[in-house]
């Protein structure tokens, strides 16, 4: 998928916010200033919005790790692992006790080592067009067979 515009950015945010549900995670990937965080703030953004709740100004958690966002009955956590240097620091978060009336956005996941069955894999990348993304996305568990070239 090719993401040319914020507009574009913002409409794939709005189409993950409708099929996503209390208790899913989802991990993104990419270089630092690809959009990640940009996806990030649409999606919290449209999911406020739906439910009659003024807009949160959506920052990068890198240095604060993890912030919450409540969303009518569903609760938020954007969490940016950049800083951490191992799964030691992971692991100390509790990021996966809790995930009932949670949606959980994780940047930079890669240094968790058992990753949630249930998830959805969304890659960022720089493409030869210079405001241009290329976006891949991988369902695992109950995603494994979403059509999401479709959305």
């Amino acid at each position: 998928m090719q993401l040319k515009s914020l507009e574009d950015t913002q409409n794939f945010s709005r189409n993950i916010s409708k099929i996503i549900r209390e208790g899913d995670i989802i991990f993104l990937y990419g270089e630092i200033g690809v959009g990640k965080t940009t996806f990030v703030r649409f999606l919290i953004n449209l999911l406020e919005s739906k439910n009659g709740i003024k807009n949160s100004e959506v920052l990068s958690p890198t240095f604060n790790i993890v912030y919450d966002y409540d969303v009518g009955d569903i609760k938020i956590l954007h969490y940016d692992l950049y800083r951490l240097k191992n799964y030691k620091d992971i692991s100390q978060l509790g990021m996966f006790e809790t995930s009932e009336n949670c949606i959980k956005v994780v940047e930079w996941p890669e240094l968790i080592e058992t990753k949630p069955k249930d998830r959805i894999d969304i890659l960022f990348q720089y493409s030869k067009l210079i405001d241009s993304r290329e976006v891949k996305i991988n369902g695992f568990g109950k995603w494994k067979d979403y059509k999401f070239n479709e959305i």
